[in-house]
């Protein structure tokens, strides 16, 4: 069965949080995204709170910036998050914006260096282990945590290009893909984890995490097509999907059959309702995800945000 989730957006300002994640968790949303974007808000104190506030949905941060922090100090919260809400924190790390990393000073020669070294010193810190390591970019000198997580977690990478999804496959536990990623997107990217899942002998499972951009309700087919023309992605078959939980629904199951473990859906960036989003989102369109084609067939006019 495929997972479903939501994003909170980071355009919105970091009060509205709480009502957003308290509608997802009554409503029984599987999973709430959060992104740390630059300069909007911060991937581990949003997710903390989110957390905090709720009771059942698991909390992901898509992405972490490898630039924007030194290894441990990840390994410290990722621990602390996994060890305060068991089984509840999913947390993905990625190269960043460089344009981003660069506005801050942190931008590297060598992202696929650094993000792997990162990688694997994360996974062995959050696996208990004592870790030594002379990197180019990580350098750690028998650093092990106090207090790492109580079971094995799983440590997600956000990649797009070829070297960055291969490294995902050999040095993360699951892969992270944009919105900008279509159905043969999900199965190209499937196919360069798999490669360097293969070159590492990795035989354990791998999720894939496929976002999703979607828009319902007043006016949704409009405000899908600006964000796609505002992120250049407006000429790409494929990507996005505005209308009624039937037509979202159709376009998380094509994701699901390219590969997709789950599927996130991200609202634009000007939706007018989060809080009925994401109760949009668990309550309609879950039962038809997890109703099979036969939910798909049902009829989307019952949907209280029809297009």
């Amino acid at each position: 069965m495929t997972g479903l989730g939501a994003v909170f957006r980071p355009q919105l300002a970091p009060e509205r949080l709480r009502a957003v994640a308290r509608a997802a968790d009554e409503a029984g949303l599987e999973e709430l995204w959060l992104w740390e974007d630059c300069f909007r808000e911060g991937g581990i104190s949003t997710a903390a709170a989110a957390l905090a506030w709720t009771e059942r949905v698991r909390v992901g941060v898509g992405l972490l910036p490898v630039p924007l922090r030194n290894v441990a100090i990840t390994a410290m919260e990722a621990a602390t998050l996994h060890r305060m809400f068991p089984g509840r924190a999913i947390l993905g790390v990625g190269h960043g914006v460089q344009d981003w990393m660069g506005q801050v000073g942190t931008r590297v020669e060598s992202p696929v260096t650094l993000l792997r070294e990162h990688l694997l010193a994360l996974r062995a810190l959050l696996a208990g282990e004592r870790v030594t390591t002379e990197g180019r970019y990580v350098r750690l000198d028998d650093v092990a945590l106090d207090w790492p997580p109580g079971r094995a977690v799983e440590v997600l990478a956000g990649a797009t290009g070829p070297r960055s999804l291969r490294l995902a496959g050999e040095a993360a536990d699951g892969t992270v893909l944009t919105a900008s990623t279509p159905p043969d997107g999900v199965r190209r990217a499937r196919r360069l984890i798999d490669e360097g899942r293969a070159a590492a002998g990795r035989t354990d499972a791998h999720k894939v995490v496929v976002y999703l951009l979607a828009a319902t309700g007043v006016g949704a087919h409009e405000r899908l097509r600006a964000e796609l023309v505002a992120e250049g992605d407006d000429a790409v078959p494929g990507l996005g999907v505005a209308g009624d939980a039937e037509a979202v629904a159709a376009a998380v199951r094509r994701l699901a059959e390219a590969g997709a473990d789950s599927v996130i859906l991200q609202p634009t960036g000007d939706e007018p309702d989060p809080e009925g989003f994401v109760r949009f989102v668990a309550e309609e369109i879950g039962p038809m995800v997890a109703g099979g084609p036969e939910g798909l067939r049902a009829s989307g006019d019952e949907g209280t945000r029809a297009a």
